[in-house]
């Protein structure tokens, strides 16, 4: 990639053999005492951070201009931008904030106008180079694709995957000197840096290797970091309020609320308001049911589908893809082993909350989807969703919910398991056969209860029992083989 002057990431070049030339420019009485001198360290480390964040130009003793700020000065500056008390001394408070985890984009440079560069279109295409060791490529492929869509819900942009090295928006993992000039620092500083939109390096995302990257609560949030950096990809700056995306030190946020009132109206102030159409930024897939995509792909809370402990409330195919239900999330595998995932709500915005149980009929494609003592049945396009009371089945009043059901084509009948006990419904006749109920243990031996989802594949039931998934064969009434659930998410 060529030089691209407009970086926003590190205004001020630093020189690591330079290290000790900030403390030549702090005077005694820009640093507070307390309980005896301040350490040596914390002075070197305020001084990196007003030079390459607030502009403090640092030289040999005695060189410095009269024209340049001084130390003081440019720490009222920082103590300005968060709301400190402006007292120009390096207090506990200031070195507080200045310890925290933090983009590495500069803080004052055209701050007060909050924008900056723009793409001149909006479709704009992403490549993710080096990845991180410390997520399954899969899951990074999510999240960043995922932080993409925070910006592309609020604004007409839309993003797609390149596999080119060229591509407007290149996302790359790296440690200390990188490739850009601008090192990083180790962990629990500088977490990552962007670019401005522009030619070349220009609208690059760069995240901290030396960092621990999760999907969760533990280290730093890939999902949370990554949305904060695409904002400045975009060209939007730092903002001092402590509410926005685009606040620089790092913090936990709540995944479904991410953007501000004022980042909202910054992106829209580059690219215009969001597009009135519902946008699927990345579900590109051909689904039985494309209707279904509804909602923005926007997870709230992206679980850990390779937990070995991981097992599901509900399973099914509909037509070639695997539907994997948890709690109020959604995993969907199509054919070729790619995987969406979100709340389900996202994907299917009339239902919110946790699916028990589901199956597929091919003949009518109908999907049901059963919830405590209700179901929906979803079907067409445009989509057609009505729910029932399990009762309509034919289910006696004892029956409360469905563990889990499955319709076995060659058939025609369609199981439906509750506790210790299953049931067995003529989809022909649309009744349940008066010989009904059967006890699970008996019929199938091996199998224990309650069974948590099943699926009918190549000739076998597959039972879901907690975390572990038991391959059955029907002639033989025997268990085949045993596995992990998280097995079927390609883990």
């Amino acid at each position: 990639m060529g030089i691209f002057f407009g970086l926003v990431c590190a205004f001020a070049v630093f020189a690591p053999p330079c290290l000790g030339a900030p403390l030549l420019q702090v005077e005694r009485g820009d640093v507070t005492l307390h309980q005896g001198e301040k350490l040596q360290d914390d002075v070197v480390l305020a001084a990196k951070y007003i030079e390459r964040f607030y502009s403090f130009q640092t030289g040999p003793p005695g060189h410095r201009k009269r024209s340049h700020p001084s130390f003081s000065s440019k720490l009222k500056d920082m103590q300005s931008f968060f709301g400190l008390n402006q007292t120009g001394s390096l207090d506990t408070e200031t070195l507080a904030v200045i310890k925290m985890p933090r983009c590495g984009v500069p803080d004052i440079e055209e701050y007060v106008y909050n924008r900056g560069n723009r793409w001149k279109k909006n479709v704009i295409s992403y490549s993710i180079g080096r990845y991180t060791t410390d997520l399954p490529t899969k899951t990074v492929d999510s999240l960043i694709g995922a932080a993409l869509d925070v910006w592309a819900k609020a604004s007409p942009l839309r993003f797609f995957r390149s596999s080119s090295q060229q591509a407007d928006i290149m996302v790359e993992f790296g440690s200390k000197y990188h490739g850009d000039n601008y090192p990083f620092d180790g962990p629990k500083g500088t977490l990552a840096h962007a670019f401005d939109p522009g030619e070349g390096i220009g609208g690059d995302v760069h995240f901290d290797e030396d960092e621990l990257w999760t999907a969760d609560s533990r280290g730093f949030n890939l999902y949370l970091v990554a949305a904060h950096e695409f904002g400045h990809a975009l060209g939007l700056k730092h903002s001092q309020n402590p509410q926005s995306l685009m606040y620089p030190t790092y913090r936990n946020r709540q995944p479904q609320n991410m953007l501000s009132s004022e980042d909202i109206m910054n992106i829209n102030a580059l690219y215009g308001p969001s597009v009135t159409a519902p946008y699927y930024p990345r579900l590109n897939w051909n689904y039985p049911f494309n209707s279904w995509y509804t909602g923005f792909y926007y997870p709230r809370a992206v679980k850990d589908k390779c937990d070995p402990g991981l097992s599901f409330d509900s399973v099914t195919n509909i037509g070639t893809d695997m539907f994997f239900f948890k709690d109020r999330y959604l995993w969907i595998k199509n054919a070729t082993n790619g995987i969406k995932e979100g709340p389900i709500n996202s994907f299917i915005s009339k239902i919110n909350s946790r699916i028990d149980a589901a199956y597929w009929h091919p003949q009518h494609s109908t999907t049901f989807l059963f919830s405590g003592s209700s179901f929906w049945t979803v079907k067409g396009s445009p989509m057609k969703c009505q729910r029932k009371k399990i009762t309509s089945f034919g289910f006696p009043a004892s029956v409360d919910h469905i563990d889990a059901a499955v319709h076995v084509p060659n058939t025609g009948h369609t199981l439906f398991f509750t506790r210790d006990q299953y049931w067995r419904y003529n989809e022909n006749d649309n009744t349940l056969e008066k010989s009904n109920p059967h006890v699970i243990s008996d019929v199938f031996p091996g199998i224990k209860t309650p069974i948590s989802a099943a699926v009918y594949k190549h000739g076998f039931l597959h039972f879901f029992v907690g975390a572990e998934v038991y391959k059955y064969d029907v002639m033989e009434r025997r268990v085949i083989t045993i596995k992990k659930a998280s097995s079927w998410l390609g883990c």
